[in-house]
């Protein structure tokens, strides 16, 4: 087997994006990746447009924050790339491959306030900063009256617009939080009776060029089957449902031992809202998937 002398990361810039290409790095130093990992720093679209236009106003689209990566990963630019895995499209690409999904962190999402009390403490009417459909729908479900406005930009620059009072209530992934060293309440922590994440929310993969076999052996080293699991049976229902990584669909699996519990909301856009909870073997998370794929189907407004 080659061994390269350095091992380059592919990451994007943003003070998350490199506090997770850390984590990542340090997962491969640990399991015995003997070569100095070096960050190379590649810019997105969805990073140069959101710098230019914090506040929204743009439509977002599927692999936005990725595309970059994956075109410096083909050109043997770089080795490796680290990405969010909840940002990345689900359709499967034959050259490049995820090699091995990192322990997920706190799959939760946060409500930040500029008051106490949290979600219930906001005033009736109250503006909450989100562009996240999947968000808007399910806050709707528990305080149909507060407003959502669309935000963009890196998670420093939307916390001090909360502090400026651009907004009363800001909502944010935990786990973006949780690595760059935030300290977030317990009691800000959204239950997730009351918002399901993203599909692969906190969970971080490392894409490999599939015919790069020798890295791609090492890479199994750090996969967490767990997690593979749960947010494989997520993204495959996000697959199934369609709409791509932009879809008002929060999904959150879970295994415990041998058992896959898969838990999801959807909002058709047309006025209905279902919410599923399925369960069944770990070692057949399709079978899961498609059982919470058929409620979803039966109850929404979406083609099968």
């Amino acid at each position: 087997m080659t061994t390269l002398t350095t091992l380059r990361l592919g990451t994007r810039g943003s003070r998350l994006a490199l506090a997770q290409a850390q984590l990542a790095a340090a997962a491969l130093a640990a399991s015995g990746f003997g070569e100095r990992i070096e960050l190379v720093e590649i810019e997105t679209r969805g990073d140069h447009i959101s710098q230019r236009r914090p506040r929204g106003g743009w439509e977002a689209v599927d692999g936005q924050f990725t595309t970059e990566l994956e075109h410096a990963l083909r050109a043997g630019e770089v080795d490796l790339v680290v990405h969010s895995y909840k940002d990345l499209p689900t359709a499967e690409q034959a050259d490049l491959v995820i090699g091995a999904i990192l322990e997920r962190g706190d799959p939760r999402d946060c409500l930040l306030s500029t008051g106490s009390g949290g979600l219930d403490g906001l005033a009736f009417g109250a503006h909450v900063a989100t562009s996240s459909p999947r968000r808007g729908a399910q806050l709707a479900m528990v305080r149909p009256d507060l407003v959502t406005v669309p935000i963009r930009g890196n998670v420093t620059t939307r916390l001090e617009r909360l502090r400026r009072g651009e907004y009363e209530g800001l909502l944010l992934a935990a786990c973006g939080l949780d690595r760059l060293g935030v300290l977030v309440p317990e009691g800000s922590r959204l239950p997730l009776e009351v918002m399901l994440p993203a599909p692969a929310q906190a969970a971080l993969a490392i894409q490999v060029r599939a015919a790069d076999g020798p890295v791609r052996a090492r890479l199994a080293a750090v996969d967490h089957r767990p997690t593979r699991i749960a947010v494989e049976a997520e993204r495959a229902l996000l697959r199934r449902i369609g709409g791509g990584c932009l879809a008002p669909l929060g999904a959150l699996g879970e295994v415990t031992g041998e058992k896959l519990r898969l838990r999801a909301a959807y909002e058709d856009g047309g006025g209905t809202f279902v919410r599923v909870d399925v369960s069944g073997r770990a070692g057949d998370p399709a079978r899961v998937m498609e059982r919470a794929a058929r409620e979803i189907l039966r109850s929404a407004e979406v083609p099968s």
